[in-house]
């Protein structure tokens, strides 16, 4: 192939080669993004890696029951109306097989769990021991069910008096009551606080299916609206809310934001390039690397990852503002007559267009060893986006238009304000090292300047947050769900025998009044071990009937009414023994799924949630009280998400440090020179310096995404810096043309950022309201710092 040295002649030949790979390419690429999936899913921006304890939360939050679980309420009207929607609603969504369970406080909804306690009772009572069922323990069992006949307990243990005389149903009930339950009235739960504004009917709805699938919980929250629609009743008002919600309102919002980013991207961005290159074809050349860089980066992010996120697509919107800088280096500073420009620019500007490149890709590589998914696709996507991006200009872009843009339209005066303002910005040196010192000082006196936690990625607003704060607090109270116990085994078994121990533990716990209560599978589902052991101390009928002759003798009860009770411990003799599988098919189905975790490589969880005696757990009590147990830890959810987040949080303040370091080291590698190495150091330090100040300033909460948008302005200013270097020390002409491409690539840079900057999106907000500022202050800084340079009177 003949023209493809610097200082070739670009043949029909070789123009025909570029163009053909490069179409190739895009048609590769355009394949391959055909067959990619595309998520929404916020449990990207979850770390990827945790201990074995966070990883169960982490499970948890992406697709446990807490990412299943509707919260709903139904205002308006009055008590009774709202009670009857409750009613109505709950059988609508109950019948409609969308859900694992539905709970409004009817009794109904617990038939099914309840006709497994009834049946399995003398398995399930921790009460059965070989002494319940001598004559004494019959005596104390039968006298105490009496005594309770004339409470309002009794009405329900009437009907059961022949079959269960020694009361083990209404043991195991009162065992499974929660601590807190809602309050009633109209038969369906109501707003806790009576009285409260505005009085409310709420419910609990479980999702069937994988939390993290979408689709599956799109569905089920339409299932809600649309049944609700169907009730006949004017006045009444639905909330639902919850992490469903949350997941798929955040995948719509982050759908019309990419769009919306998109298409204000392009339009913006067109219009600028249109009124400086004044020519239609250069704008369409111009956008040739940037759309080559987009789909660059979607098909490795999607070779690697599997899958592109929403917001790595809102991040790449910002390559509009980044990679069209190349293009307009090359459409401008390419000047020449007969197709000479390109080889003009290649030997004057591809060096210093290559380090800048370098440099940035240094600086995006921080992203790589990133603790979250999400911030990983972003690095990966920047950095193959902008190789392609130049690449398409080093090679493209001089088949299409050697002689570069001839068009002047708006160079002219942005050139002349860029030389304006060069001949005035070194004066204002000592301007910016008192801002400069000013910031350190801001940011030194900066209380909790890194105080942002997880909840700063997610784009839920404030407003939805409050409503799921207050329907929570309602059905489930304000302490539940604070924290938990992660018990974890080899095999189901293994696991809940350790899962017991643990409850005696609890218990204890409660029996002081350290915690309020916890809820445990085992209630429901024992051990084999314990099965066995409370089958094995029921007696066999002639010792029962013996033992109840005896209990039984001059009471109000009389052994012969009591053949249902014979009965019954006869039939439990040889019950077959309650296993998970027994129980996954069974109406314990939902209160498995919520307690339980079984791992893809055969381990198993169990979850023991824990409530407090007041608004908190002493979760330092509850860590104590199981000193000694295998695998059992306790987790507090808030304090384990905060040391989580704070350990990223240093983690990638370490990774922000190096890349920064990496970029200077680079430059250094390249420039060689001290003087030159601290000359293009001092704007980008200054740059970070102001940023970081101007956050303090306004109370900015810094978090991750900060820190990666700090990191961005050491990427990007690095650019800016080394065409000043390239001016000074290069042989470069500090040209009108020059001077109006760099005042160019920055104001589409800016904007590109600073579109970011106005999305809904916390992710992409808070790197633009950083990259935006600093990549405008890197120019000026860079022009400010800059020793004086050869100018021309006019350019070519």
């Amino acid at each position: 192939m003949s023209g493809t040295t610097a200082f070739g002649a670009l043949t029909p030949r070789y123009r025909a080669a570029v163009l053909l790979l490069w179409l190739a390419a895009v048609a590769l690429a355009a394949w391959q993004i055909t067959r990619t999936p595309f998520t929404a899913d916020l449990s990207a921006f979850l770390p990827a890696t945790a201990d074995a304890q966070q990883q169960v939360l982490i499970d948890q939050i992406r697709s446990g029951v807490p990412a299943r679980t509707l919260f709903i309420g139904i205002e308006g009207a009055d008590a009774p109306a709202r009670g009857a929607a409750s009613k109505q609603l709950a059988a609508a969504l109950r019948s409609s097989g969308r859900f694992d369970q539905v709970s409004n406080g009817e009794n109904d909804a617990w038939a099914g769990v309840g006709r497994w306690m009834v049946e399995r009772r003398y398995l399930l009572s921790p009460a059965v021991t070989p002494e319940h069922f001598t004559a004494g323990g019959l005596r104390e069992g039968i006298n105490e069910t009496l005594s309770l006949l004339g409470t309002p307990a009794g009405t329900a243990l009437k009907p059961l008096l022949d079959q269960d005389p020694t009361g083990e149903v209404q043991r195991i009930a009162e065992s499974m009551i929660p601590v807190k339950s809602p309050r009633t009235e109209e038969g369906v739960w109501v707003s806790r606080e009576a009285g409260g504004t505005p009085p409310r009917a709420v419910m609990l709805a479980i999702i069937r299916g994988d939390g993290a699938d979408l689709d599956g919980q799109q569905a089920a929250i339409d299932t809600v609206r649309q049944s609700f629609a169907r009730i006949q009743t004017p006045g009444l008002n639905l909330l639902v809310s919850g992490a469903p919600v949350f997941s798929v309102d955040s995948r719509a919002q982050i759908k019309g934001e990419v769009e919306w980013l998109a298409l204000t991207g392009t339009l913006v961005m067109s219009a600028l390039l249109l009124a400086a290159f004044a020519s239609p074809v250069a704008l369409v050349v111009a956008m040739l690397p940037v759309a080559t860089g987009i789909l660059a980066g979607i098909v490795t992010v999607s070779l690697l990852f599997g899958n592109v996120h929403g917001v790595t697509l809102g991040f790449g919107s910002t390559l509009i503002g980044e990679a069209v800088d190349y293009a307009i280096y090359f459409l401008i500073q390419a000047r020449g007559q007969g197709g000479t420009g390109w080889r003009q620019w290649l030997r004057g500007n591809w060096p210093t267009v290559r380090l800048g490149l370098l440099t940035s890709l240094c600086g995006f590589t921080a992203l790589l060893f990133s603790g979250f998914p999400g911030l990983q696709q972003l690095g990966v996507f920047s950095f193959a986006g902008l190789v392609g991006a130049v690449l398409a200009t080093r090679f493209v872009l001089p088949v299409l238009m050697p002689d570069g843009a001839r068009g002047q339209g708006l160079r002219r005066p942005l050139g002349r304000a860029a030389r304006a303002a060069i001949a005035v910005l070194p004066r204002t040196r000592w301007l910016w090292l008192v801002l400069g010192l000013a910031s350190v000082v801001l940011v030194v006196q900066r209380d909790g300047l890194w105080n942002a936690e997880l909840s700063s990625l997610s784009p839920v607003s404030r407003e939805a947050l409050a409503l799921d704060a207050s329907l929570r607090a309602d059905i489930t109270s304000g302490s539940d769900g604070g924290a938990f116990v992660v018990v974890q085994g080899t095999d189901a078994e293994t696991t809940l025998q350790r899962a017991e121990a643990a409850a005696l533990r609890l218990e204890e716990l409660v029996n002081t009044q350290v915690i309020a209560g916890f809820d445990s599978i085992t209630r429901f589902l024992p051990s084999v071990r314990t099965q066995q052991q409370r089958q094995a101390a029921l007696p066999d009928t002639a010792a029962l009937q013996a033992a109840l002759a005896e209990a039984t003798a001059n009471g109000p009860l009389r052994a012969a009414r009591l053949g249902p009770f014979v009965e019954a411990v006869e039939q439990a003799r040889s019950m077959p023994l309650a296993t998970t599988d027994m129980a996954r098919v069974s109406a314990l189905a939902p209160l498995l799924d919520a307690l339980t975790l079984q791992h893809p490589d055969g381990h198993w969880t169990v979850l023991l949630p824990v409530q407090g005696a007041g608004d908190t757990v002493d979760i330092a009590k509850v860590r104590a009280a199981l000193q000694g147990l295998p695998q059992t830890q306790a987790l507090d959810i808030g304090g384990e998400l905060g040391r989580m987040y704070s350990r990223y949080l240093g983690e990638a303040r370490a990774q922000a440090a190096l890349g920064g370091l990496g970029v200077l080291l680079l430059m250094a590698l390249v420039l060689r020179q001290g003087g030159r190495v601290l000359a293009v150091s001092q704007p980008l330090l200054l740059a970070v310096l102001l940023c970081l100040g101007g956050l303090a300033l306004f109370q900015v909460p810094m978090g991750i995404l900060h820190l990666v948008g700090l990191l961005l302005v050491v990427a990007v200013g690095s650019n800016y810096v080394l065409f000043f270097d390239m001016l000074q020390h290069g042989g470069g002409k500090a040209d009108d043309d020059t001077l109006a491409s760099l005042l160019l690539a920055n104001l589409t840079t800016v904007i590109g950022f600073g579109l970011i900057a106005a999305s809904d999106i916390k992710a992409l907000s808070a790197i633009g309201a950083v990259v935006a500022p600093g990549a405008l202050l890197s120019l000026v800084l860079a022009a400010a710092f800059a020793a004086p340079a050869r100018t021309r009177d006019k350019p070519l």
